[in-house]
Protein backbone atom coordinates (compact mmCIF):
# COMPACT_ATOMS: atom_id res chain seq x y z
CA UNK A 1 0.00 0.00 0.00
CA UNK A 2 1.91 3.07 -1.21
CA UNK A 3 1.41 6.55 0.24
CA UNK A 4 -1.36 8.65 -1.34
CA UNK A 5 1.12 11.55 -1.52
CA UNK A 6 4.48 10.14 -2.66
CA UNK A 7 7.51 11.85 -1.16
CA UNK A 8 9.87 10.74 -3.95
CA UNK A 9 9.81 11.65 -7.65
CA UNK A 10 7.73 9.42 -9.92
CA UNK A 11 9.73 6.55 -11.34
CA UNK A 12 12.18 6.30 -8.43
CA UNK A 13 13.39 2.70 -8.22
CA UNK A 14 14.21 1.13 -4.87
CA UNK A 15 15.46 -2.06 -3.26
CA UNK A 16 14.91 -3.34 0.27
CA UNK A 17 17.94 -5.45 1.23
CA UNK A 18 17.65 -7.88 4.15
CA UNK A 19 18.37 -11.52 4.90
CA UNK A 20 14.62 -12.10 5.05
CA UNK A 21 13.98 -11.86 8.80
CA UNK A 22 10.48 -10.55 9.52
CA UNK A 23 11.86 -8.12 12.09
CA UNK A 24 14.12 -6.58 9.44
CA UNK A 25 11.60 -6.55 6.61
CA UNK A 26 8.94 -4.74 8.65
CA UNK A 27 10.77 -1.41 9.13
CA UNK A 28 11.99 -1.43 5.52
CA UNK A 29 8.48 -2.03 4.22
CA UNK A 30 7.08 0.65 6.50
CA UNK A 31 9.59 3.20 5.24
CA UNK A 32 8.92 2.31 1.59
CA UNK A 33 5.18 2.72 2.09
CA UNK A 34 5.62 6.09 3.78
CA UNK A 35 7.83 7.21 0.88
CA UNK A 36 5.05 6.24 -1.53
CA UNK A 37 7.13 3.79 -3.56
CA UNK A 38 6.87 0.16 -4.55
CA UNK A 39 10.25 -1.37 -3.76
CA UNK A 40 11.81 -4.67 -4.80
CA UNK A 41 12.72 -6.93 -1.91
CA UNK A 42 16.22 -8.33 -2.41
CA UNK A 43 16.93 -11.17 0.02
CA UNK A 44 20.61 -11.86 0.56
CA UNK A 45 22.10 -15.16 1.75
CA UNK A 46 25.85 -14.70 2.18
CA UNK A 47 27.83 -17.90 2.64
CA UNK A 48 30.85 -18.48 4.91
CA UNK A 49 33.27 -16.88 5.32
CA UNK A 50 31.42 -13.74 4.17
CA UNK A 51 28.54 -14.29 6.60
CA UNK A 52 31.06 -14.58 9.44
CA UNK A 53 32.82 -11.35 8.46
CA UNK A 54 29.69 -9.17 8.36
CA UNK A 55 29.23 -6.31 8.92
CA UNK A 56 32.89 -5.35 8.39
CA UNK A 57 33.82 -7.71 5.58
CA UNK A 58 33.01 -7.65 1.86
CA UNK A 59 29.80 -8.85 0.27
CA UNK A 60 29.67 -12.44 -0.96
CA UNK A 61 30.73 -12.19 -4.64
CA UNK A 62 28.34 -15.07 -5.41
CA UNK A 63 25.35 -13.14 -4.05
CA UNK A 64 22.69 -13.37 -6.76
CA UNK A 65 20.43 -10.70 -5.24
CA UNK A 66 22.95 -8.00 -6.10
CA UNK A 67 22.75 -7.60 -9.86
CA UNK A 68 22.13 -4.58 -12.10
CA UNK A 69 20.28 -2.52 -13.09
CA UNK A 70 21.05 -0.70 -9.86
CA UNK A 71 18.24 1.13 -8.06
CA UNK A 72 18.03 4.83 -7.35
CA UNK A 73 17.52 4.09 -3.65
CA UNK A 74 18.56 1.10 -1.52
CA UNK A 75 17.33 0.57 2.06
CA UNK A 76 18.81 -2.16 4.23
CA UNK A 77 18.86 -3.42 7.79
CA UNK A 78 20.45 -6.32 9.63
CA UNK A 79 24.13 -7.08 10.25
CA UNK A 80 24.52 -9.31 7.19
CA UNK A 81 23.04 -6.64 4.90
CA UNK A 82 25.75 -4.05 5.62
CA UNK A 83 28.32 -5.45 3.14
CA UNK A 84 25.59 -5.87 0.51
CA UNK A 85 24.47 -2.26 0.84
CA UNK A 86 28.05 -1.00 0.55
CA UNK A 87 28.58 -3.20 -2.52
CA UNK A 88 25.52 -1.68 -4.22
CA UNK A 89 26.89 1.79 -3.55
CA UNK A 90 30.28 0.92 -5.01
CA UNK A 91 29.06 -1.10 -8.00
CA UNK A 92 26.56 1.59 -8.99
CA UNK A 93 29.35 4.15 -9.23
CA UNK A 94 27.86 5.90 -6.17
CA UNK A 95 24.66 6.68 -8.06
CA UNK A 96 22.48 4.61 -5.70
CA UNK A 97 21.51 6.50 -2.55
CA UNK A 98 21.88 4.13 0.40
CA UNK A 99 19.94 4.10 3.69
CA UNK A 100 20.57 1.81 6.65
CA UNK A 101 18.10 1.31 9.49
CA UNK A 102 19.58 0.81 12.99
CA UNK A 103 23.24 0.93 14.00
CA UNK A 104 25.35 -0.80 11.30
CA UNK A 105 28.21 -1.35 13.80
CA UNK A 106 30.85 0.07 11.47
CA UNK A 107 30.16 3.78 11.92
CA UNK A 108 28.59 6.41 9.74
CA UNK A 109 30.40 5.36 6.55
CA UNK A 110 28.10 2.35 6.17
CA UNK A 111 25.50 4.33 4.18
CA UNK A 112 24.63 7.76 2.85
CA UNK A 113 21.94 8.07 5.53
CA UNK A 114 21.43 6.05 8.72
CA UNK A 115 18.46 5.94 11.08
CA UNK A 116 18.97 4.92 14.70
CA UNK A 117 16.68 4.97 17.74
CA UNK A 118 17.47 7.56 20.39
CA UNK A 119 18.87 4.97 22.80
CA UNK A 120 21.62 3.98 20.34
CA UNK A 121 24.88 5.91 20.60
CA UNK A 122 25.71 6.43 16.92
CA UNK A 123 25.59 10.09 15.91
CA UNK A 124 26.81 12.03 12.88
CA UNK A 125 25.78 14.50 10.18
CA UNK A 126 24.19 11.67 8.16
CA UNK A 127 22.39 10.05 11.11
CA UNK A 128 18.65 10.48 11.78
CA UNK A 129 17.66 9.94 15.42
CA UNK A 130 14.08 9.41 16.61
CA UNK A 131 12.46 7.76 19.60
CA UNK A 132 10.78 5.01 17.58
CA UNK A 133 11.54 3.53 14.18
CA UNK A 134 9.70 3.05 10.90
CA UNK A 135 7.09 0.31 10.62
CA UNK A 136 4.16 -0.66 8.36
CA UNK A 137 1.34 0.03 10.86
CA UNK A 138 0.36 3.30 9.20
CA UNK A 139 -2.63 5.52 10.08
CA UNK A 140 -4.16 4.65 6.69
CA UNK A 141 -3.91 0.91 7.33
CA UNK A 142 -5.39 1.25 10.81
CA UNK A 143 -8.27 3.37 9.52
CA UNK A 144 -9.01 0.88 6.74
CA UNK A 145 -9.10 -1.94 9.31
CA UNK A 146 -11.58 0.04 11.40
CA UNK A 147 -13.83 0.86 8.43
CA UNK A 148 -13.99 -2.81 7.35
CA UNK A 149 -13.48 -4.68 10.64
CA UNK A 150 -12.45 -8.32 10.74
CA UNK A 151 -15.72 -10.26 11.35
CA UNK A 152 -13.91 -12.59 13.75
CA UNK A 153 -13.30 -9.63 16.05
CA UNK A 154 -15.99 -7.04 15.40
CA UNK A 155 -18.69 -8.89 17.39
CA UNK A 156 -16.54 -9.13 20.53
CA UNK A 157 -17.66 -6.89 23.39
CA UNK A 158 -15.86 -3.76 24.55
CA UNK A 159 -13.45 -3.10 26.13
CA UNK A 160 -11.16 -5.27 24.03
CA UNK A 161 -7.56 -6.06 24.85
CA UNK A 162 -5.26 -7.14 22.03
CA UNK A 163 -2.59 -9.47 23.38
CA UNK A 164 0.60 -9.75 21.32
CA UNK A 165 2.79 -12.57 22.57
CA UNK A 166 6.32 -13.23 21.37
CA UNK A 167 8.67 -15.76 22.88
CA UNK A 168 12.16 -17.17 22.44
CA UNK A 169 14.59 -15.01 20.46
CA UNK A 170 18.29 -14.81 19.67
CA UNK A 171 18.59 -12.58 22.74
CA UNK A 172 17.19 -15.16 25.16
CA UNK A 173 14.53 -17.71 25.95
CA UNK A 174 11.03 -17.05 27.29
CA UNK A 175 11.17 -19.11 30.52
CA UNK A 176 8.24 -21.09 31.91
CA UNK A 177 8.15 -18.78 34.93
CA UNK A 178 7.55 -15.78 32.67
CA UNK A 179 4.83 -17.68 30.86
CA UNK A 180 3.08 -18.36 34.17
CA UNK A 181 3.35 -14.69 35.18
CA UNK A 182 1.92 -13.57 31.85
CA UNK A 183 -0.99 -16.02 32.08
CA UNK A 184 -1.81 -14.95 35.63
CA UNK A 185 -1.94 -11.31 34.55
CA UNK A 186 -4.09 -12.12 31.53
CA UNK A 187 -6.52 -14.09 33.69
CA UNK A 188 -6.98 -10.96 35.83
CA UNK A 189 -7.31 -8.80 32.72
CA UNK A 190 -9.98 -11.10 31.27
CA UNK A 191 -12.27 -9.95 34.10
CA UNK A 192 -12.08 -6.38 32.75
CA UNK A 193 -11.67 -6.81 28.99
CA UNK A 194 -12.29 -9.27 26.18
CA UNK A 195 -8.98 -10.84 25.18
CA UNK A 196 -7.94 -10.97 21.51
CA UNK A 197 -4.73 -13.02 21.50
CA UNK A 198 -2.15 -13.73 18.83
CA UNK A 199 1.03 -15.71 19.42
CA UNK A 200 4.30 -15.78 17.49
CA UNK A 201 6.12 -18.62 15.82
CA UNK A 202 8.59 -18.05 18.67
CA UNK A 203 6.01 -18.63 21.42
CA UNK A 204 6.73 -21.83 23.42
CA UNK A 205 4.21 -24.56 22.61
CA UNK A 206 2.96 -24.96 26.18
CA UNK A 207 2.34 -21.22 26.50
CA UNK A 208 0.54 -21.14 23.15
CA UNK A 209 -1.79 -23.94 24.29
CA UNK A 210 -2.49 -22.18 27.59
CA UNK A 211 -3.25 -18.90 25.80
CA UNK A 212 -5.72 -20.65 23.49
CA UNK A 213 -7.42 -22.26 26.50
CA UNK A 214 -7.68 -18.91 28.28
CA UNK A 215 -9.23 -17.21 25.26
CA UNK A 216 -11.78 -20.01 24.89
CA UNK A 217 -12.69 -20.09 28.59
CA UNK A 218 -13.07 -16.31 28.86
CA UNK A 219 -15.06 -15.87 25.65
CA UNK A 220 -12.24 -14.14 23.79
CA UNK A 221 -10.37 -14.81 20.54
CA UNK A 222 -7.17 -16.70 19.83
CA UNK A 223 -5.66 -16.80 16.36
CA UNK A 224 -4.82 -20.40 15.63
CA UNK A 225 -3.05 -19.67 12.37
CA UNK A 226 -6.06 -20.29 10.15
CA UNK A 227 -7.39 -17.61 7.85
CA UNK A 228 -5.88 -14.19 7.32
CA UNK A 229 -3.46 -12.94 9.97
CA UNK A 230 -5.53 -10.55 12.15
CA UNK A 231 -2.52 -8.65 13.55
CA UNK A 232 -3.45 -5.28 12.05
CA UNK A 233 -7.11 -5.76 12.96
CA UNK A 234 -6.14 -6.49 16.56
CA UNK A 235 -4.29 -3.18 16.78
CA UNK A 236 -7.07 -1.25 15.05
CA UNK A 237 -9.97 -2.65 17.12
CA UNK A 238 -8.33 -2.78 20.55
CA UNK A 239 -9.12 -0.50 23.48
CA UNK A 240 -5.83 -1.50 25.07
CA UNK A 241 -2.87 -3.61 23.95
CA UNK A 242 -0.71 -6.02 25.91
CA UNK A 243 2.68 -6.70 24.29
CA UNK A 244 5.61 -8.80 25.43
CA UNK A 245 8.91 -6.93 25.58
CA UNK A 246 10.99 -9.46 23.62
CA UNK A 247 10.19 -7.55 20.39
CA UNK A 248 10.88 -3.81 20.13
CA UNK A 249 9.17 -3.79 16.72
CA UNK A 250 5.96 -5.21 18.16
CA UNK A 251 5.87 -2.66 20.97
CA UNK A 252 6.51 0.36 18.73
CA UNK A 253 3.87 -0.84 16.25
CA UNK A 254 1.40 -1.10 19.13
CA UNK A 255 2.18 2.50 20.10
CA UNK A 256 0.88 3.67 16.71
CA UNK A 257 -2.67 2.51 17.54
CA UNK A 258 -3.39 5.36 19.95
CA UNK A 259 -4.44 3.17 22.89
CA UNK A 260 -2.62 2.33 26.14
CA UNK A 261 0.13 -0.26 25.65
CA UNK A 262 0.69 -2.58 28.61
CA UNK A 263 4.21 -3.99 28.54
CA UNK A 264 4.99 -7.44 29.90
CA UNK A 265 8.72 -7.58 30.63
CA UNK A 266 10.33 -11.02 30.87
CA UNK A 267 12.94 -11.57 33.53
CA UNK A 268 15.74 -11.74 30.96
CA UNK A 269 14.76 -8.57 29.07
CA UNK A 270 17.33 -7.73 26.37
CA UNK A 271 19.34 -4.84 27.92
CA UNK A 272 19.44 -2.80 24.70
CA UNK A 273 15.62 -2.64 24.66
CA UNK A 274 15.36 -1.21 28.16
CA UNK A 275 16.14 2.47 27.32
CA UNK A 276 13.51 2.45 24.57
CA UNK A 277 10.84 1.05 26.86
CA UNK A 278 11.72 3.47 29.66
CA UNK A 279 11.39 6.37 27.20
CA UNK A 280 8.00 5.11 26.02
CA UNK A 281 6.84 4.85 29.64
CA UNK A 282 8.01 8.40 30.28
CA UNK A 283 6.07 9.51 27.20
CA UNK A 284 2.90 8.01 28.70
CA UNK A 285 2.17 5.60 25.85
CA UNK A 286 3.50 2.46 27.56
CA UNK A 287 2.70 1.19 31.06
CA UNK A 288 3.89 -1.81 33.05
CA UNK A 289 1.45 -4.73 32.71
CA UNK A 290 -0.19 -5.59 36.01
CA UNK A 291 -3.34 -7.33 34.78
CA UNK A 292 -5.48 -4.18 34.75
CA UNK A 293 -6.77 -1.86 32.02
CA UNK A 294 -5.11 1.57 31.80
CA UNK A 295 -7.82 4.19 31.30
CA UNK A 296 -5.82 7.15 29.96
CA UNK A 297 -5.84 7.06 26.15
CA UNK A 298 -2.62 8.42 24.59
CA UNK A 299 -2.14 9.97 21.17
CA UNK A 300 -0.71 7.65 18.49
CA UNK A 301 3.09 7.61 18.57
CA UNK A 302 4.54 7.03 15.10
CA UNK A 303 7.73 8.52 13.66
CA UNK A 304 7.58 6.69 10.32
CA UNK A 305 6.47 9.66 8.22
CA UNK A 306 9.05 11.98 9.81
CA UNK A 307 11.81 9.47 9.03
CA UNK A 308 10.50 9.07 5.47
CA UNK A 309 10.51 12.84 4.95
CA UNK A 310 14.14 13.03 6.10
CA UNK A 311 15.06 10.20 3.71
CA UNK A 312 13.22 11.91 0.84
CA UNK A 313 14.94 15.24 1.47
CA UNK A 314 18.37 13.60 1.56
CA UNK A 315 17.67 11.51 -1.54
CA UNK A 316 16.52 14.55 -3.55
CA UNK A 317 19.67 16.42 -2.50
CA UNK A 318 21.75 13.45 -3.68
CA UNK A 319 19.87 13.27 -7.01
CA UNK A 320 20.28 17.00 -7.63
CA UNK A 321 24.02 16.79 -6.88
CA UNK A 322 24.37 13.96 -9.40
CA UNK A 323 22.52 16.00 -12.02
CA UNK A 324 24.85 18.98 -11.48
CA UNK A 325 27.95 16.81 -11.86
CA UNK A 326 26.58 15.23 -15.01
CA UNK A 327 25.83 18.66 -16.52
CA UNK A 328 29.43 19.87 -16.12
Amino acid sequence: MASSSPLLPAGTTAWLITDGKAGDLAPCRGLAEALGIVAEERTIAPRPPFSWLAPRGPADPRERALAPPWPDLAVATGRRAVPALRAVKRRSGSRTFTVFLRDPRIGTRAADLIWVPAHDRLRGPNVIVTGTGPHPVSPARLEAARRAPDPRLSALPHPRAAVLVGGDSRHGRFPDEDGRRLLAGLERLSGEACLMITASRRTPAALRTALADLARQSGGFFWDGSGENPYLALLALADTIVATADSANMVTEACAAGVPVLLFEPGNLYPRHRPLFEALKAHGTVHAFDGRVEALRPKPLDMTLAIAQAVANAYIGHRDALARRTAR
